[in-house]
């Protein structure tokens, strides 16, 4: 156990965010890459969200459930928002955002067409570092949906490098630091590098705006008032919101040393652009592209006002000059006398230098120079992909009192069943551009990286989605925004077990996170037993796992033919969270005898799982292929007809991973628990066989718990580890190798899949 003096300062700084004297976290790269797009911000009758807020309104139209932006930067509620916009003199538009291809234009589905990169990061984002490559020549939008509509599913994906944008190193760096000199004042620095043989122009808009909550109408008065941004002198702009106060927003003059040009207008919807009617006000979101790229003067505020302010820089570069350009965003109780100057210069310096120092103690320094640069690089890609995540289901279906109201098939279309889902938190996502949106079983696998560098964090994420505004009242997670009623592999048990063990040596553990965990895992077990086990027999579906597309059909979506799926890794899923859960309610019960009650319950159910997936209730279920071994999914056909589905894929690897060990020590601890477990072996000697023991040190015998052991667990591993198979020179195939010069295909009714 480290004392106080021997943590580093970014140790320091998230033992007094979790204490709660400093708000370190409040704020963050908790900006979006793409709103557009996505389905909070659709109120279509088809549930078309690619069609109904596309790039092309993106500029125009303010979002009603969050914000996005480049390389930005955003409170915890993302009121206030700063990030990049440029322009080259060549493009189209003004580029605010990053862009991308929609589900249907891209030949892979959705896909970012840009080139950016997470450099760093500390757990409270006191330091943090990305870089963005932008092209010299025109943005090539229309090619880049040419070319990959024309290519096909079989394609490969045409992206930007390909368009030869960046040949002759021809573009520009951009690279932006932020750094905290407390938990209220941001240091922004943007240094921006030529790399092209020839003189170049770059025009740079560091943009600071309001999130729109005022046009919507709601019933909550506060989000009625209207914050500001106004001028206050050269360099010095003012930001006031009404929850959140007021805040300061530097900006230095130019490498000429004359201050920008300032615009201001509104973070309003330009509706005479995209819909052909009125503007509600006369300055609107897309003015800073109208002035800069149309030449419009007109289209700002020249009086100084509004929710979005930019100063506007022309940078002229020599070849390969670079510019820096120094802003500062401070709560205006704690702005300092001076912005800018040496002391800038050393509180920039002083966090990177922590964060050096925060990363020595996490990653090995007996790994390489370059693996290090690789781990520290990912470590900065799961910090940054936090996100401000607000959808409110109930809202957002009914619709908001200042808009035309939604049409009615909303009602009953997507996410109609999750109406208490209330959501405005900061979430880690997959990905900030192709999802922006949780996914709950993703997010669980995050969490062990995360809990490296930032163990509350960690808890706090994997407790979030098991409250009652995330969770089904019948004990449902949501799996993601496209539809919350998809089934995902119920791991959170086995995440909330691993990280409650990576974050503290035995006695210093936090208990009271693993507790609160279990008692709302049970909701979501159960959930689990009672409406994924169509015979009850402990046979599993799960529909999307994960793994949806990696059969012959769709494993989302309704089957083919009349019946359902026993699914080899559905089953082998639900094997695994019972030994997780068995797990903790074993922890649980050192201090509480309570739980051995639930302990014995898991023991027992895994054990009837186990059963069923090697079939030793003779139930007539063939998950396992005596002649291949291997498990398969079983197609069950209303008609009582059973078919394997003798396809060779993750999904027979997946019992390997429920694997549990019960300790000699542990089983003294608990009378109770060791007194049911014999009497249970002993009573069902059929399932005793499943429980391997043995004592390895005289102290006792250690038992284990597989789904899988002895002759099939070697037979699976001859399968995983032969390079004919599924072992690669990059990691585990997800179809076996086998498949490609024996394909499998299975005919129904007529229909071959």
């Amino acid at each position: 156990m480290k004392t106080p003096d021997a943590l580093s300062a970014e140790q320091r700084r998230l033992n007094e965010d979790r204490q709660k004297t400093q708000n370190w976290k409040r704020w963050g790269p908790y900006l979006s890459e793409r709103q557009w797009a996505t389905v909070r911000e659709d109120y279509s009758p088809d549930g078309d969200c690619w069609d109904y807020l596309p790039h092309d309104h993106a500029r125009s139209r303010a979002y009603r459930w969050g914000e996005d932006g480049l390389l930005g930067f955003t409170d915890r509620q993302c009121r206030l928002c700063f990030a990049l916009a440029l322009w080259n003199g060549r493009d189209a538009i003004l580029k605010e955002r990053l862009y991308g291809l929609t589900n249907p234009e891209g030949n892979h589905g959705e896909d970012v067409k840009e080139c950016y990169y997470y450099l760093d990061s500390t757990p409270t984002h006191s330091y943090a570092k990305a870089l963005y490559k932008y092209p010299q020549a025109e943005f090539p939008y229309a090619r880049l949906v040419k070319e990959n509509r024309e290519r096909g599913l079989d394609g490969r994906e045409f992206e930007l490098i390909d368009t030869g944008v960046f040949d002759e190193g021809r573009y520009f760096d951009v690279e932006i630091e932020y750094a905290k000199a407390s938990s209220e004042d941001v240091l922004i620095r943007l240094t921006i590098s030529n790399r092209g043989p020839d003189a170049a122009t770059l025009h740079v808009l560091p943009t600071l705006w309001f999130r729109n909550t005022w046009s919507w109408g709601e019933n909550d008065d506060s989000s009625l008032i209207k914050p500001g941004l106004r001028l206050l002198r050269d360099g010095l702009v003012r930001a006031e919101h009404g929850t959140l106060g007021a805040y300061l927003f530097a900006y230095e003059r130019d490498p000429a040393l004359k201050f920008p040009s300032t615009l201001f207008t509104e973070n309003d919807t330009n509706a005479a652009r995209l819909f052909g009617r009125k503007n509600d006000t006369h300055f609107v979101k897309d003015a800073f592209h109208e002035c800069v790229i149309d030449g419009r003067a007109e289209a700002v505020n020249a009086e100084g006002v509004g929710t979005k302010f930019a100063p506007h820089y022309v940078l002229a570069f020599a070849p390969e000059e670079t510019h820096v350009i120094n802003l500062r965003l401070a709560a205006e109780k704690e702005a300092p006398d001076g912005f800018f100057g040496k002391a800038f210069d050393e509180i920039i310096a002083q966090r990177r230098a922590e964060a050096d120092e925060f990363y020595a103690g996490i990653i090995p320094q007996t790994l390489g120079v370059e693996e290090q640069r690789v781990a520290r690089q990912g470590y900065a890609g799961l910090l940054w992909s936090k996100q401000f995540y607000h959808y409110v289901i109930r809202e957002w279906l009914r619709g908001d009192p200042a808009e035309a109201p939604p049409p009615a098939e909303r009602l009953c279309g997507r996410n109609a069943g999750w109406r208490h889902v209330h959501s405005g938190d900061i979430i880690s996502m997959p990905d900030k551009w192709e999802y922006p949106w949780f996914a709950a079983w993703d997010l669980a696998f995050h969490m062990i990286p995360m809990a490296q560098v930032d163990p509350d964090f960690a808890k706090a994420q994997l407790t979030l989605f098991l409250r009652e505004w995330y969770m089904h009242p019948n004990g449902q997670l949501p799996a993601y925004e496209f539809a919350f009623g998809d089934v995902n592999p119920p791991v959170h048990a086995w995440a909330a077990w691993r990280v409650y063990k990576m974050t503290g040596s035995r006695g210093e553990r936090d208990r009271a996170f693993l507790e609160s965990a279990f008692q709302k895992l049970l909701l979501n077990f159960t959930w689990w037993v009672n409406r994924k086990d169509a015979d009850g027999h402990n046979v599993f579906q799960g529909g999307f796992l994960g793994l949806d597309n990696i059969g012959v059909f769709d494993r989302s979506k309704p089957l083919p033919v009349a019946g359902h799926l026993g699914q080899a890794d559905g089953t082998a899923w639900m094997g695994m969270y019972c030994l997780s859960m068995l797990a903790i309610a074993l922890e649980l019960a050192r201090d509480e005898p309570v739980y051995e009650d639930m302990a014995t319950k898991f023991f027992e159910h895994f054990l009837y799982i186990a059963a069923a997936l090697n079939d030793l209730g003779g139930m007539g279920i063939p998950l396992w292929n005596e002649t291949d071994e291997f498990f398969y999914d079983v197609l069950h056909f209303d008609t009582g007809e059973v078919l394997p589905l003798q396809l060779r894929s993750l999904v027979g690897l997946i019992p390997l991973l429920a694997v549990e060990t019960i300790e000699p020590d542990l089983l003294e601890r608990l009378p109770e628990f060791r007194t049911r477990m014999s009497w249970f072996l002993a009573n069902r000697p059929d399932l005793a066989a499943l429980v391997s023991s043995w004592d390895e040190t005289g102290m006792g015998e250690r038992r284990l718990l597989a789904l899988v052991r002895g002759h099939r667990m070697k037979a699976l591993l001859r399968r995983m580890l032969d390079p004919a198979e599924f072992l690669s020179d990059h990691g585990i195939r997800s179809v076996s190798r086998y498949h490609r010069d024996h394909p499998y295909e299975l005919t129904i009714g007529g229909q071959s899949w």
